[in-house]
């Protein structure tokens, strides 16, 4: 298959999963019930640095996870994006928390510069990352602008990429192109499904 068909096969797979995700009911209960999942995970309660997102639309929604995980004591980032790129922020309270230009719940201006409150890819034990799109065996599609794809490529191999998404979103497989990386887990309301990884 080309690299334009599977590009084609996925923006349909968007499509339809954008509805699926748009028309899932409870969507905060269902969420919760992720999040559950995620704090349960073996590899999570391990890691001292995790990177959470913070979620927009209709995406399973983890601001009601952030405040329990930053009581824990873990080190909590988010992602936040600057001329096309994600950065990382070190996330200490809601409060640091401000609604950007889309509507996007994302760190304080007067917070990104501070160097203590920046953190790189490397320094994760355990990341999150949202998706459109996704797999039984870690395969993930986003929106198509590579911005998830660009960062975990300098995450530590033994730090687990850990997609969530509610059930709906799941699809037999996903197109999977060269620059594609596969999530170690899927995390959704039924089951926490193991995936490929980055062995591919």
């Amino acid at each position: 298959m080309t690299e334009q068909e599977l590009a084609d096969q996925k923006a349909a797979i968007r499509t339809a999963a954008h509805a699926a995700r748009k028309a899932q009911p409870d969507k905060d209960a269902v969420s919760q019930r992720i999040t559950d999942r995620v704090f349960e995970m073996p590899q999570y309660v391990a890691a001292d640095c995790v990177m959470w997102y913070v979620d927009v639309r209709d995406e399973v929604r983890t601001r009601q996870a952030l405040p329990a995980a930053i009581a824990e004591g873990k080190r909590v980032v988010v992602p936040f994006c600057v001329d096309g790129e994600l950065e990382l922020f070190w996330l200490e309270s809601m409060a640091e928390l401000e609604l950007g230009m889309y509507k996007i719940l994302e760190p304080r201006s007067d917070l990104r510069d501070v160097a203590a409150k920046r953190v790189t890819p490397e320094q994760l034990d355990f990341v999150m990352v949202p998706g459109v799109g996704f797999d039984r065996r870690g395969g993930r599609t986003g929106h198509g602008k590579g911005y998830y794809d660009k960062l975990l490529q300098h995450a530590r191999s033994d730090a687990p990429l850990v997609a969530l998404g509610f059930e709906c979103q799941l699809f037999d497989e996903i197109p999977m192109q060269s620059h594609d990386i596969f999530m170690d887990a899927v995390v959704t309301e039924a089951a926490v499904y193991p995936g490929r990884g980055r062995r591919g």
